[in-house]
């Protein structure tokens, strides 16, 4: 179970770096701030998430 959720966490972590990747170089700098910053806390976000959880899981496994 706790492997489980290591494993979808990871993946989570691997998607939200793929679509950076994936992000052309041109959007990062035409202007539109507004709505890449808002993609930018939304990445933020996810990939917080899925820290805390591997913290969880890491902690659970240590016990």
């Amino acid at each position: 179970m706790a492997q489980q959720r290591l494993i979808q966490a990871i993946g989570r972590i691997e998607r939200a770096l793929n679509r950076l990747e994936r992000m052309p170089a041109s959007a990062a700098q035409n202007g539109d701030g507004g709505q890449l910053a808002s993609k930018h806390d939304a990445l933020k976000a996810e990939t917080r998430a899925a820290i805390r959880e591997l913290d969880a899981i890491l902690a659970n496994g240590a016990n």
